[in-house]
C-alpha cells in the first residue's frame, strides 16, 4: 500500500524551521507570515501526535523525533530540486561546456572530438582550454578535466586516466651519429624540460629520471625549458632534443611514428593522475552524461591499447 504523504507546505515549513530555529527568520525565507509557519508546525504535530519543537530559554529546539525525522526530510527536498532542475531543462538544451588543461586538450581529447561528434550528432561541446582553478557549478561550465591528486572538495570527482613520464624523441635522432642506447647516451644529447606549473610533487624531472638509472655523464641542468606540456612534445617530434613527457600527450605521437620511446623500460608512473570533476549540487544534464560516458570508454580503450604495446 502507498502510504500516505503528509502536508507538502507543512513539511516545508518544518524542514526551514528546523535550520533557523525561529519562525521569523523561517517566514522571511518562505516569504509568508510568522503566523503562517506556526500554523502549519501545528497542523504537523495534529497529524503526527507529537511535538516537533520545544520553547527553552535559549530559544526552539528539535524534539527528539524532530531531530530524527530532519535529515531524511532535508534529502527529500534535495532530490525534489534536482528533479525540479531536469524538468526545466529545455528539451533542445543539449550543449556541454567543458574546461581542460591545453595540453591535454590539444593531444589527447581532440584527436578524439570527431569519434564523440559522431556518435552524439545533436550535442554541442564547448571548450575552454585553460588550468584555472575548478569553478563548476557556478554557471561556467558543466564539468572540468584536472590533472592532479584529486582532492576537489565539493565535487564529484571520478579517476579519468593514470599517468607516467617516459623519455621521447624524433626517429631521426635515433638514426643519427650517437643513437640512443643507454641512459649514458643521452650525454650527447639536448634535454629537454617540461617546466607546465602542475604543482605535480610525484613527476620526475631529468635529475630524477637519470640518477633512478645511475646515468652520470649526463647533465641533467642543461637543455631548453617548456612551459607547456604540448610545446616540449612538439620540440622533440621536431628533433630538438630528448623530452621527459607524459605519456597520455606524447602517445598519439607514438603511435604514427612521429615520435618513438628510446627506452623500453623507461616510463615511470605518477601519483598524480587526470580527473573528471563535476558539480556536487546540480544534476548531470544528458548531454554531460553522454560525454561522460564516451571519456570513459576513450580512456579504457587507451589504457588497452598501452597494454598492447
Amino acid at each position: 500500500m502507498v502510504r500516505p504523504l503528509l502536508p507538502l507546505n507543512a513539511l516545508r515549513a518544518f524542514e526551514s524551521a528546523s535550520r533557523h530555529l525561529n519562525f521569523s527568520r523561517t517566514a522571511d525565507e518562505l516569504s509568508v507570515t510568522p503566523g503562517a509557519v506556526s500554523q502549519q508546525i501545528r497542523l504537523l504535530e495534529e497529524i503526527i501526535g507529537g511535538p516537533l519543537f520545544t520553547r527553552e530559554a535559549r530559544g526552539l529546539q528539535l524534539t527528539e523525533l524532530g531531530r530524527a525525522a530532519v535529515p531524511l526530510l532535508r534529502e527529500g527536498f534535495e532530490r525534489l530540486m534536482d528533479a525540479s532542475a531536469i524538468l526545466r531543462e529545455p528539451p533542445l538544451n543539449r550543449t556541454v561546456a567543458i574546461s581542460v588543461a591545453p595540453s591535454f586538450a590539444s593531444k589527447w581529447l581532440m584527436p578524439r572530438m570527431d569519434d564523440f561528434h559522431a556518435a552524439h550528432p545533436d550535442i554541442e561541446v564547448w571548450i575552454s582550454a585553460d588550468m584555472e582553478p575548478v569553478t563548476v557549478g557556478r554557471g561556467k561550465v558543466d564539468l572540468a578535466i584536472r590533472y592532479g591528486p584529486g582532492d576537489y572538495p565539493g565535487h564529484v570527482v571520478e579517476r579519468l586516466l593514470t599517468e607516467t613520464v617516459i623519455p621521447v624523441c624524433s626517429p631521426a635522432l635515433m638514426a643519427a651519429p650517437h643513437p640512443i642506447r643507454t641512459a649514458e647516451d643521452l650525454a650527447r644529447h639536448t634535454l629537454l624540460h617540461d617546466m607546465s606549473e602542475d604543482g605535480d610533487a610525484s613527476r620526475p624531472d631529468w635529475a630524477m629520471w637519470l640518477k633512478a638509472r645511475h646515468a652520470s655523464h649526463a647533465d641533467a641542468r642543461r637543455g631548453s625549458r617548456f612551459d607547456q606540456s604540448s610545446l616540449l612534445i612538439e620540440a622533440a617530434a621536431a628533433g630538438r632534443g630528448v623530452a621527459l613527457a607524459k605519456r597520455s600527450l606524447a602517445q598519439a605521437d607514438l603511435a604514427t611514428g612521429r615520435l618513438v620511446a628510446p627506452f623500453p623500460d623507461g616510463s615511470q608512473v605518477l601519483g598524480f593522475a587526470y580527473f573528471v570533476v563535476m558539480p556536487r549540487d546540480r544534476p548531470a544534464s544528458p548531454g554531460t552524461k553522454a560525454f561522460v560516458a564516451w571519456l570513459k570508454k576513450q580512456a579504457i580503450d587507451y589504457d588497452n591499447n598501452l597494454d598492447q604495446l
